[in-house]
């Protein structure tokens, strides 16, 4: 069963249920799943307004399901008129826009209050279907619990969720000038724990925080790692023919962030660990390009250009390169084209940033949060950080400067640490929590009603 168990408090634990041959009687996988993913389409650009990691993650994960023979049908919000309501994303994918709300200029915290009008579409869509058209329902993020909680109990379904970020986790490690995540969802996913039939965390470390920081059960957590696209996110032919794709400076040193610019996720940190490697080194301002790719998003949208003002403020604007949101085919370019890319986030439920430049066969300079620990080999395929000092940034960076042989030694070791996460992996161990959870729910059905 792969990865079908829970490591809490360090410990390996086995599932409740386990049997030498699989599971008794019918244990048979889903046929097809409803998918939800209320706040950001897996059609939306990964790193503009929320969406991120999580639309990588519901896109790669569902075609891979798609690929060993489980159907995706995945609910998510229409937030434009132009597209029409379902969409096929890959064979057995399918995408359903559910009007709820105006199109545009809903920010996510207005997003509670359309939880009705969401839930109302998935049921539409469920009541045209023959009965038992869907086997289980898979929700992401805690949007989705909720309507996720509503649709398994109506359908006599299993629930599996996946939280991706917590908010009593968030709240625990905010960045300054951040703002706190509401109670409301502190609520919402206090009751997503108790309703589901399992939980799916990325790393053992989240797995732990659903039992302190929730009172999950241990036996329904399952730790699945999130994966990485290998063929896109891979060495290809090199740093120097990235850098000439590009437009970049060949023998530059190039620490990259790339990410949603919010707070969160801490981009001003490697602004400042910049300044501190210039002021140690002037001489660096000639051979040093600091590119930050991605668009701002949650809190950052309240000063947009507060980053291009710091690099003002700093005194770096000239080596300070900023960059839309790109796709991912152009993402794994920036990644093959820097020397290293740098991950300051204040809370990470996984990083899968982390694990595709990696994948692509760049270090990785990250804070020791989350999830980051098990995507970073401190090391070995970067350096970890404890805390937010950018002395402690401009340290770790400065070794790739003085040491520049460093950045493909590393790089080397990073790429082979990738090879690792690859989706299929995922996509099985899904489908074992999937098993699980549908057996568990019909034994459930059973005694209550034997």
């Amino acid at each position: 069963m792969s990865q079908y168990v829970s490591r809490l408090g360090g410990s390996r634990v086995a599932p409740r249920i386990r049997f030498p041959g699989g599971f008794p009687g019918s244990h048979r996988r889903p046929r097809r799943i409803a998918m939800l993913s209320v706040h950001t389409s897996p059609l939306h650009q990964p790193g503009t307004g929320d969406a991120g990691g999580m639309n990588v993650y519901i896109v790669e994960l569902a075609k891979r399901l798609a690929a060993i023979s489980i159907e995706v049908e995945i609910f998510t919000r229409a937030s434009t008129g132009a597209l029409p309501p379902t969409v096929q994303l890959s064979p057995g994918v399918l995408v359903r826009h559910v009007d709820a709300g105006p199109y545009e200029g809903l920010a996510k915290e207005e997003l509670p209050a359309q939880l009705c009008a969401f839930t109302h579409g998935v049921m539409q869509a469920w009541a045209g279907q023959r009965p038992g058209y869907y086997d289980l329902v898979h929700s992401h993020y805690w949007l989705s619990g909720q309507v996720g909680w509503l649709a398994a109990q109506r359908w006599g379904v299993p629930l599996v969720h996946a939280m991706h970020t917590m908010a009593k986790v968030k709240n625990a490690a905010l960045a300054e000038g951040d703002t706190p995540e509401p109670a409301a969802r502190v609520i919402g996913e206090t009751q997503i724990v108790r309703a589901s039939d399992r939980l799916i965390a990325n790393t053992a470390e989240e797995a732990d925080e659903l039992v302190r920081f929730y009172e999950a059960d241990p036996g329904s957590v399952a730790v699945v790692h999130p994966g990485v696209n290998l063929d896109r996110f891979r060495p290809a032919d090199g740093r120097a023919a990235a850098r000439a794709r590009l437009g970049l400076p060949q023998d530059a040193f190039i620490p990259l962030f790339a990410g949603r610019i919010q707070p969160l996720k801490a981009p001003d940190i490697l602004l400042r660990a910049a300044a501190v490697l210039l002021d140690r080194d002037p001489s660096l301002r000639h051979r040093m390009v600091v590119p930050v790719v991605g668009g701002p998003s949650g809190s950052g949208l309240a000063k947009p250009e507060g980053l291009q003002k710091l690099a003002a403020r700093l005194g770096i604007a000239d080596v300070v390169r900023f960059h839309p949101p790109v796709g991912q085919d152009q993402l794994a370019e920036w990644f093959r084209a820097a020397s290293v890319l740098v991950m300051p986030s204040y809370s990470e439920s996984f990083g899968l940033v982390a694990i595709e430049a990696q994948a692509a066969g760049t270090p990785v300079v990250a804070a020791a949060v989350g999830g980051l620990p098990v995507a970073v080999r401190d090391g070995v395929s970067g350096f970890l950080i404890p805390g937010h000092d950018p002395e402690a940034y401009a340290g770790a960076l400065a070794r790739f400067v003085d040491t520049p042989e460093l950045v493909g030694r590393m790089g080397a070791a990073a790429a082979a640490h990738a090879q690792s996460f690859g989706w299929d992996t995922a996509a099985s161990a899904t489908s074992d929590v999937y098993t699980a959870a549908m057996y568990e729910h019909r034994r459930h059905v059973r005694s209550h009603h034997g």
